[in-house]
């Protein structure tokens, strides 16, 4: 399986994706707030993460761009939806990228687990 690039990943998606992703920007979830101020301006292990990031159909949570990891949080909505879940994080690995899925009450109880795991896996 050949990976697709970052930039063909971006170029893929329609401006409705671009619309969305700004205005998912503005209306963050607590969680969403939490872990993107651990994660902004390269603090964690200055890596670059990118929130609200449009890629091909999809809006990624989190994405690091160096690493081609994406961080999904999953709220309340989630447990009705796993089916979809699971198949948008098979479609996102088909694109050569790593999916790494924390509920929200992991970030909100238990942060410093959660960065531990984002390292980990980078």
């Amino acid at each position: 399986m050949k990976s697709i690039s970052n930039k063909e990943l971006f170029q893929k998606a329609t401006p409705e994706i671009f619309h969305k992703s700004q205005e998912l920007r503005r209306i963050m979830t607590k969680a969403e707030k939490i872990l993107w101020n651990e994660l902004r301006g390269k603090k964690l292990n200055n890596l670059k993460f990118r929130r609200q990031h449009p890629c091909s159909r999809f809006i990624l949570d989190f994405y690091c761009h160096e690493k081609r990891i994406v961080i999904e949080l999953d709220g309340e909505v989630h447990n009705t939806q796993k089916e979809k879940d699971d198949s948008r994080t098979d479609a996102l690995k088909e694109m050569g990228l790593k999916v790494i899925r924390f509920r929200n009450e992991e970030v909100t109880d238990d942060l410093e687990s959660v960065l531990e795991r984002i390292l980990a896996e980078v």
